[in-house]
C-alpha cells in the first residue's frame, strides 16, 4: 500500500537530513504491517557513492501509544501517527533539515503543524482527492496555499491561471513572497540527463533546486544566489539530480523470476500515475519507452554505472537488442481506488497511449495486495474467495466500452458476454473480448508468465499503472 516513508540521511555536505515522504513500501514493525518505520534506503549518496542512513525499529510503538489514549484524545489516523513519529525521531537525531511531503492538501495535513519552516513550495496541481480538496483547481489550490505561513518565503512551478490567481492571493494575504520556480534548463547539467524520467521532471528539478538554494542562503550555509546564477549548478546539485531515483514512477522491471530465454521476455513498466493529467505523463512515457527511445533510461544507468538489478550498462542494451528482434504485445494492469474516477482516468489512459500508436492487446484488472491502512491493523491478507471484484468488474465494462468505441463498434451495450473459462489455471477469471479481471494480483501475474512461455517468439510490455498500491505489489512480486 502507499505508505509514509521517515528517513534519516548524511547526504555529501554531511547536513543530517530527516525526510517525510511517501512512497510504495510495506514493512513489518513488530507485530503490526501497517504501524511501518522504514528509515534509510533513500538517494542520497557520500562521497564514495555508498548510501549513509539509520534504520529505526520501534517496538510496540502503536501499543505504547494506545495505553494513553481517551475519549477526548483518541488514537491518532494513520498518516498523523507517521507525521508524530517523524518529529520524535527528527528531533531525538537533531536533524540539521527536515523536508517534509504533505500527505494531502495541505491546510489540515498532519503536516501542517510547524508554525515557522524555512522554506514552503507547491509542485503541479491537478485533480485529485477531489473527494475532499474540492471540484475545481482553485479550491484545491486553496487547500494546498494552506502551508504557507506569514512571513515564510515560498515558491511554486507554472500552474493553470485559476490556481495561480488563488495562490497569490492567499501568498498576499499572508505577507508571502512567493516566487515561480522556472524549469530546469538540462543544459546546467553538464551532459548528464535527470535520474528521473520525463519532461515534468525538469519542472519538479526547477522546485527543488529553489527550495534548496533558499534554505542554504537563509540558514547562512552559502552566500552564492543560484536562483539567479541559474547558468551553472555546484557539482553536488547536477550529481544530486542525475543520480536520483524514486521507485514506482517511470520504472522498468524485467520480471526476475519467470523462466524464459532473456530478461526482456516480461518486463514491467511501472508508473503510480492516479490522475487524469499524469495518465496523459504516464501514456507518453510508455508509448516511448516501449518503442525504444531508452535515452534517458540508458543514461540513468550509466551515471549510475549500473542499473536496479545491477547487471552493467551494457548488458541492459544486449537485452534489449536481443528483445527487439522479438514481436511484442502490450498488455495493460490496471487498478484504481474506488474514490478514483476511471470515467476520466482509462479515457485519458486510451487515447493518449493510441495518439502514439500503442494498443493494448488486453488490459488486466486487480484488486490490490495491500490492505493495510490503519495504525495497529491485523497483518491478515484477505484470500482470494474473500474479495469483491465489483470494482474491477466496473473497471472492466469502461474499458470494453472504450475499446468498441475506438474499433468503431456500438457502445450503448457494455453488459459484455463473458468468454467461457475453460482452463483451471484461471478459474475466477473473468474474460471478455479485450480485457480480464482476476481474482488476486499473483493469479494475473502468473498468467503472464504462462502466456510469455507458450509464445517465445514474442516478448511481453506491461505496464502498471493507476495506483501506488499496485505498483509495490507488483514490486514484490517481480523483483528477487
Amino acid at each position: 500500500m502507499r505508505m509514509s516513508v521517515i528517513s534519516l540521511q548524511y547526504e555529501e555536505a554531511f547536513y543530517r537530513l530527516g525526510v517525510l515522504g511517501s512512497v510504495e513500501v510495506r514493512l513489518r514493525l513488530n507485530t503490526y504491517t501497517a504501524s511501518l518505520v522504514y528509515m534509510g534506503g533513500a538517494n542520497l549518496r557520500s562521497l564514495n557513492g555508498e548510501v549513509q542512513s539509520r534504520c529505526y525499529v520501534i517496538e510496540g510503538c502503536p501499543s505504547k501509544l494506545k495505553e494513553r489514549t481517551t475519549d477526548e484524545v483518541p488514537m491518532p489516523t494513520y498518516f498523523r501517527f507517521l507525521a508524530l513519529l517523524a518529529f520524535k525521531i527528527f528531533a531525538a537525531e537533531q536533524v540539521d533539515v527536515a523536508i517534509l511531503e504533505v500527505g494531502l492538501g495541505g491546510k489540515y495535513d498532519a503536516t501542517n503543524v510547524v508554525e515557522n519552516p524555512v522554506v514552503c513550495g507547491i509542485a503541479s496541481l491537478g485533480y485529485d482527492h477531489m473527494e475532499i480538496l474540492g471540484n475545481t483547481l482553485g479550491q484545491i489550490a486553496g487547500e494546498k496555499a494552506g502551508i504557507f505561513k506569514r512571513g515564510v518565503p515560498a515558491f511554486t512551478v507554472p500552474q493553470p491561471d485559476e490556481a495561480m490567481l488563488v495562490l497569490e492571493k492567499k501568498a498576499s494575504e499572508l505577507d508571502v513572497h512567493l516566487e515561480l520556480a522556472a524549469p530546469l534548463d538540462a543544459s546546467v547539467l553538464s551532459g548528464l540527463h535527470l535520474g528521473l524520467e520525463g519532461e515534468h521532471q525538469y519542472i519538479n528539478a526547477g522546485l527543488a533546486i529553489a527550495l534548496c538554494c533558499t534554505w542554504l542562503q537563509r540558514t547562512g550555509h552559502v552566500e552564492i544566489n543560484y536562483l539567479k546564477e541559474m547558468t551553472h549548478l555546484p557539482e553536488q546539485f547536477v550529481k544530486g539530480l542525475a543520480t536520483a531515483a524514486l521507485q514506482g514512477r517511470a520504472q522498468i522491471v524485467p520480471d526476475q523470476l519467470i523462466e524464459s530465454e532473456s530478461t526482456g521476455d516480461l518486463v514491467f513498466y511501472l508508473d503510480g500515475a492516479h490522475s487524469p493529467e499524469s495518465m496523459d505523463v504516464c501514456a507518453k512515457w510508455f508509448s516511448l519507452a516501449i518503442k525504444g527511445d531508452y535515452k534517458q533510461h540508458k543514461s540513468y544507468a550509466s551515471n549510475h554505472g549500473h542499473n536496479e538489478l545491477g547487471t552493467s550498462h551494457d548488458s541492459v542494451e544486449i537485452s534489449h537488442h536481443e528483445a527487439s528482434k522479438k514481436s511484442s504485445t502490450q498488455f495493460l494492469l490496471f487498478n484504481c481506488m474506488s474514490v478514483r474516477d476511471p470515467e476520466l482516468l482509462l479515457p485519458r489512459l486510451m487515447k493518449a497511449c493510441a495518439s502514439h500508436g500503442v494498443h493494448f492487446q488486453k488490459a488486466l484488472f486487480v484488486p490490490n495486495v495491500s490492505v493495510y491502512y490503519k495504525v495497529g491493523a491485523s497483518a491478515s491478507t484477505a484470500t482470494d474467495t474473500q474479495v469483491d471484484l465489483s470494482w474491477q468488474l466496473t473497471l472492466q465494462r469502461i474499458w470494453e466500452s472504450l475499446v468498441r468505441g475506438e474499433k468503431g463498434k456500438d457502445v450503448k451495450n457494455t453488459d459484455h458476454v463473458h468468454e467461457e473459462v475453460t482452463d483451471d489455471s484461471e478459474k475466477g477469471v473473468q474474460s471478455c473480448e479485450n480485457s480480464k479481471v482476476f481474482p488476486s494480483l499473483p493469479v494475473a501475474i502468473n498468467w503472464l508468465r504462462d502466456t510469455v512461455r507458450k509464445n517465445r517468439s514474442g516478448r511481453s510490455q506491461v505496464l502498471v499503472t493507476g495506483s501506488l498500491h499496485l505498483v509495490g505489489d507488483v514490486l514484490r512480486l517481480v523483483k528477487k
